[in-house]
């Protein structure tokens, strides 16, 4: 019988993203659409009508796609969240992650797949017993360690808890990207500061920021300059993602729906790498070591192991925003690709370009590629170097675009 693989989930937060978690080998992957999901701040505007486009994309390629209505959801959102569970149901979304129970009980109605979320700050067996009248799949809380998550894994086969399918319960839990101070993702200082509820998507994160603090006596002010207090660093667990899967876990899931494409492709290539080298019998540090080195260009507030291996307390950012050791530099847009030729056309619109500068090129329908710049030709011409208002051409076996971006990415 063969060994059923854990299934790698992806952020999709835009069509750029969406193709890049494809192209980087993702299982699955979830998105969000208007108002009702966590990410509606941060991520490109995904509206109802591209449900359908989703869904097509990604049984294209044999990918599983789901859809998250994980806001807390008030009467006046009843409306817009049945209108988006009957297009997923329509147009074959594997199933919708949410927590609220209103959800839950509609989705029940219409007989659509449920993953519970880890909104539902589900921590113990009892709790997956309750959930699976609704679901076959729970996202665990956040704050779990992995022994916590292997009990609840062990019981589950122990008592023989099933799902709506009729199957087993699966657990899915996260395995990279960013942490937040809150319990399983519940803040409200957001909401109390600037009336923007992180429960509904539309976090502000003031936790990232750094604070004085004022003597209330004498009005001398301190800044904390040690650490941002509040700002976790992100969760990775590349280098021990073994324990992840022998915990008994079905799903690993990258956070990132606000992220860029680049670092959803290098995120999502580096755990497919890593999930295949686990079950192939390769996966040793030197191979970690090269991973996380890959991980670390793209965006990230620092890297730490989250709560798996019993931290009690989280670990903080010593600096403001990413710490990636590679920047994107917008070079210039898409114009046209030759086919025969295999050649892609740009107009340079900032900056310079040069043979030898790693590039990526994003766009909606392209996803993301990542070459380096061998030749540059302006007409028949071969250059070293492009600059501003230029329109030139790189060999390129990949076709691009009209207006998809182009940048140059450098060391920090």
């Amino acid at each position: 019988m063969e060994l059923k693989k854990v299934e790698l989930m992806a952020p999709a937060g835009s069509f750029e993203s969406l193709r890049a978690a494809i192209q980087a080998g993702a299982d699955s992957v979830y998105f969000g659409v208007e108002q009702l999901n966590m990410r509606v701040r941060s991520s490109s505007s995904l509206i109802i009508n591209d449900i359908p486009e989703i869904v097509k994309i990604c049984r294209e390629s044999d990918v599983k796609c789901y859809l998250t209505l994980n806001t807390v959801i008030y009467n006046h959102d009843m409306h817009i969240m049945k209108a988006i569970v009957d297009t997923a149901k329509k147009s074959g979304v594997n199933a919708v992650i949410a927590s609220d129970p209103s959800v839950l009980r509609y989705a029940r109605m219409v007989d659509m797949p449920v993953h519970i979320s880890t909104q539902a700050n589900v921590s113990n067996i009892q709790s997956v017993d309750f959930f699976s009248d609704y679901a076959d799949v729970i996202v665990l809380a956040r704050e779990l360690s992995l022994k916590q998550v292997e009990f609840i894994t062990r019981e589950i086969k122990r008592k023989s808890i099933t799902g709506v399918s009729g199957k087993l319960m699966r657990i899915e839990i996260f395995a990279h990207g960013a942490l937040c101070m809150a319990i399983s993702g519940k803040c409200y200082l957001s909401l109390h500061s600037d009336f923007a509820s992180a429960n509904r998507g539309a976090c502000i994160q003031n936790c990232r920021h750094s604070y004085l603090v004022a003597d209330k006596e004498t009005g001398v002010e301190y800044e904390i300059d040690n650490e941002y207090i509040m700002s976790a660093k992100d969760l990775c667990t590349i280098d021990f993602l073994d324990q992840l899967i022998d915990s008994g876990i079905s799903v690993i899931k990258i956070e990132g729906r606000g992220r860029s494409a680049d670092y959803v492709y290098t995120t999502t290539k580096c755990y497919r790498e890593a999930v295949n080298s686990y079950y192939n019998g390769n996966y040793n540090p030197e191979l970690i070591k090269a991973w996380k080195t890959r991980l670390a260009t793209v965006y990230n507030r620092g890297f730490w192991d989250g709560y798996y291996l019993g931290r009690k307390m989280g670990e903080w950012s010593n600096e403001y925003g990413s710490k990636a050791t590679k920047r994107k530099i917008y070079i210039g847009k898409g114009l046209n690709y030759f086919k025969n030729a295999a050649a892609a056309e740009f107009l340079v619109e900032a900056q310079t370009l040069s043979k030898g500068d790693e590039i990526i090129i994003t766009g909606p329908v392209t996803g993301l590629i990542q070459t380096i710049v061998d030749e540059i030709r302006v007409g028949n011409i071969s250059k070293d170097m492009v600059k501003k208002g230029e329109i030139f051409s790189i060999p390129l076996n990949t076709k691009i675009q009209a207006s998809d971006r182009l940048y140059k990415l450098v060391d920090v």
